[in-house]
């Protein structure tokens, strides 16, 4: 009975997986090497008591660029710590556009962490959607097939409400989930 009880609380504390794998495309035509720009192209809004992602996109409309994020390893702030690159703690909702490079073929496992809400799509598939108000939590393991190495297209719809923030990307390179390193992101300018 106790065996029972304790399997089921770590199915419980597991973070939901995706059921299909799912077929992302590759960016067409490869951004030029060149005209790539380290890191992730933001743009930021501070209006309102964003709740849901519904509530991002609309706050989105007046958004302003900020400066770009490194990569998605933004670990989970303290009091007086900004939201990722923002200008502010606390209420900001941000668009997050550019591209992930994957070095090689294969299927990989995409986590991504968020405190708030986010909707993320890499390569035309939604890889992640965790609505609504949360701690720094995973939006579920999401398997992916990745055609052929290179550039894929990454779009987010992230909310940060109240308290701390958070947003991670973890993959799996050889069956070890690890953050994602931010030589693997670029947007252009």
């Amino acid at each position: 009975m106790i065996f029972r009880s304790f399997a089921a609380a770590l199915v419980l504390l597991a973070p939901p997986v995706f059921a299909d794998v799912l077929t992302l495309s590759p960016a067409d035509p490869q951004p030029d090497a060149g005209s790539l720009t380290p890191g992730l192209a933001v743009s930021y809004s501070y209006t309102g008591n964003v709740k849901t992602l519904e509530g991002a996109v609309a706050a989105l409309a007046e958004a302003e660029p900020g400066p770009p994020l490194p990569g998605l390893s933004y670990l989970d702030t303290e009091a007086g710590e900004m939201t990722m690159t923002s200008t502010a703690e606390t209420k900001v909702s941000a668009a997050i556009t550019g591209f992930i490079r994957f070095d090689a073929p294969g299927t990989y496992s995409l986590d991504v962490w968020s405190n708030d809400g986010i909707a993320m799509t890499i390569g035309g598939q939604e890889i992640a959607n965790f609505d609504e108000t949360h701690p720094c939590e995973s939006a579920g393991v999401q398997e992916v097939d990745v055609p052929a190495a290179g550039w894929y297209a990454l779009e987010a719809t992230y909310f940060q409400r109240k308290g701390s923030a958070c947003l991670l990307m973890d993959w799996s390179v050889d069956g070890e989930m690890g953050p994602v390193p931010d030589e693997a992101f670029a947007f252009i300018p």
